[in-house]
């Protein structure tokens, strides 16, 4: 579960612009901050009049990163295409947005497989300067209207997307796949279980593994995963590799035999740092991999070892992702 909001994004503080009535004098550099956008529970206001305060009140054409909270309020919860809406129709008001951070919700507002997104392409096509997009959410439940969606695009500026989800539809992996992105270098995905609607496969990873398609791709993150073992054992046959600095395999129920592949696989001490926290490996071969890689100079994340579980007197074991309701 994701318990706190952001308090830095884009290398910048965030400042909550959250205040009827606020005085431009008190705040502070537009291009200072990232500016979140927020409905309190105790805020009457519809979200469309607390970003229309916030055009009129911020110097709009500085602002350069914008984080999008609660939408919702006090009110009931409804799906966030009113918001992206108004953030197509202000793309010309907000020249210097370079990052955009989409469904900064913790789980006392709403779980984050419950939380509603909707076609993230037309925010996507409105900001063509854009360079970092980080998407939160799925719309498992709620969303069966009005889902996560993404049709394949060119966008010559984006350098990071990230889409954390307990559970990220594979059309949104086939689209990115798809995706003409030339000078993307950062792209993790968060997969989720089945139950919440993560119904990727090897299959549709299988492009992104490839190489070719991300040029300019160094950081790649396929975490949160009931299939890390799998993904781990692909990965370590994957062609993109060779060209990465950093991957990412945490989050999700990685066990021995997932490390073991890797280790098999090809070389990994080109990578600046290797993340495999939140996971459930002995000791004995998480110190195989520190010792394998860590003289070479890679950073090994082992942290948060999981415990298998059984409930009861049930032989069956349990293990858990780290983010999926």
């Amino acid at each position: 579960m994701i318990s706190e909001n952001l308090e830095s994004f884009a290398g910048l503080p965030v400042a909550d612009f959250a205040t009827s009535g606020t005085d431009a004098t008190d705040l502070p550099p537009a291009d200072a901050v990232a500016w979140r956008l927020a409905c309190g529970w105790d805020d009457e206001r519809p979200f469309d009049q607390l970003w229309r305060e916030f055009l009129e009140t911020v110097p709009a054409d500085r602002v350069r990163a914008i984080v999008i909270g609660s939408w919702w309020g006090d009110g009931e919860y409804d799906t966030v295409r009113p918001v992206f809406d108004l953030l197509v129709e202000s793309a010309g008001r907000l020249p210097a947005l370079r990052s955009l951070f989409l469904g900064d919700v913790v789980a006392e507002e709403c779980e984050v497989s419950w939380l509603q997104m909707s076609d993230v392409t037309p925010v996507v096509e409105a900001y063509p300067l854009l360079e970092e997009l980080v998407v939160r959410g799925c719309g498992y439940g709620s969303g069966e209207d009005d889902p996560l969606t993404l049709r394949p695009v060119r966008h010559e500026r984006l350098r990071t997307l990230r889409f954390e989800s307990g559970g990220l539809p594979a059309d949104i992996v086939r689209a990115v796949c798809e995706s003409e992105l030339p000078r993307l270098e950062h792209l993790s995905l968060w997969l989720g279980v089945e139950h919440y609607g993560g119904d990727t496969t090897l299959a549709d990873l299988a492009p992104l593994l490839a190489g070719g398609r991300l040029p300019e791709l160094r950081h790649l993150g396929l975490q949160n995963s009931e299939m890390q073992d799998e993904i781990a054992a692909a990965v370590a046959a994957a062609p993109v590799v060779a060209q990465l600095t950093s991957l990412a395999l945490s989050l999700g129920t990685l066990t021995d035999a997932g490390a073991e592949a890797l280790l098999a696989g090809q070389p990994l001490t080109h990578l600046e740092a290797l993340d495999l926290h939140h996971h459930y490996l002995s000791e004995k071969l998480a110190q195989r991999v520190r010792e394998e890689l860590e003289p070479s100079g890679v950073e090994v994340d082992l942290s948060e070892p999981q415990e298998v579980r059984r409930w009861g007197n049930s032989d069956e074991e349990f293990r858990y992702v780290a983010v999926s309701e």
